[in-house]
């Protein structure tokens, strides 16, 4: 076989092989969820990370390092708002009595 006649990837797959329904089904290898439990932090920003990390479980391996990404940004992104939140002014200490006594 010479360059000229290589066969081209996909060339005659039907379209069912194609499906991804049926590539789950028959494809051990296909993308399954693992089953890790998230459980909600009661913090939006990180909920909200928590909950994009389930896209990852519908996706090849090599379309994790998108979400994974994206989930590192946000949550970066989360913990700089919390160091630029502003900061409750100082309670100033409270003035002991003054004893009137001497």
């Amino acid at each position: 076989m010479n360059d000229s006649t290589r066969e081209i990837p996909g060339a005659g797959e039907t379209r069912e092989a194609a499906e991804p329904a049926t590539a789950a089904v028959t494809d051990p290898a296909a993308p399954a969820p693992l089953g890790v439990p998230r459980t909600p932090t009661g913090h939006a920003g990180v909920d909200a990370g928590l909950e994009r990390l389930a896209d990852a479980d519908h996706l090849p391996a090599d379309g994790h390092i998108e979400v994974y990404e994206d989930v590192h940004r946000g949550l970066r992104e989360t913990l700089t708002a919390l160091d630029n939140a502003p900061t409750p002014a100082p309670v100033p200490a409270p003035v002991p009595p003054h004893d009137n006594r001497s």
